[in-house]
């Protein structure tokens, strides 16, 4: 494979999109499911702004993996590598409405955290494709995260 980036550069941001993968993943479960479990006064508003996150992550799913694979690296896929990559943590039981939208914002951030740590070498390695990647989802994390800390406000 010959795209003007080496095989070691690859392989590390192909080791930092798999991270982004992994919390993309997780955070894609944990709002599913707070959109099935969601009750309380806010529940149309929360149902229904759970459910277009967690749609636009599943989009995302593919689109990150599919950069993995073009940078000829697999891409991880399974339940295990997900847990053992992710950083944002399981909820346990079925959490309050409040508390679902600050464990949301904390992994919309995390997320965010994700795409911007993996720069520094996208950016030595000259790969703009990914570089483009990481800034939209940036742009839309930071977009979720602001919008569901302002449900916090009172």
């Amino acid at each position: 494979m010959d795209i003007g980036i080496s095989k070691k550069d690859r392989e590390k941001i192909a080791e930092g999109l798999s991270r982004l993968l992994a919390d993309s993943f997780t955070l894609y479960l944990k709002t599913h499911n707070f959109h099935w479990n969601v009750k309380g006064p806010m529940f149309n508003t929360l149902h229904v702004m759970f459910m277009e996150q967690y749609t636009e992550l599943w989009n995302a799913l593919d689109m990150i993996a599919e950069r993995i694979r073009a940078l000829d690296v697999a891409a991880p896929g399974t339940y295990r590598e997900f847990a053992a990559l992710t950083v944002i943590k399981e909820s346990e039981g079925v959490p309050t409405a409040t508390e679902m939208i600050k464990q949301l914002v904390a992994g919309q951030e995390a997320v965010t955290k994700t795409a911007r740590s993996i720069f520094p070498i996208v950016d030595k390695a000259g790969d703009e494709p990914t570089a483009d990647l990481l800034t939209q989802r940036m742009q839309i994390h930071e977009k979720n995260a602001w919008m569901l800390r302002s449900l916090l406000e009172s």
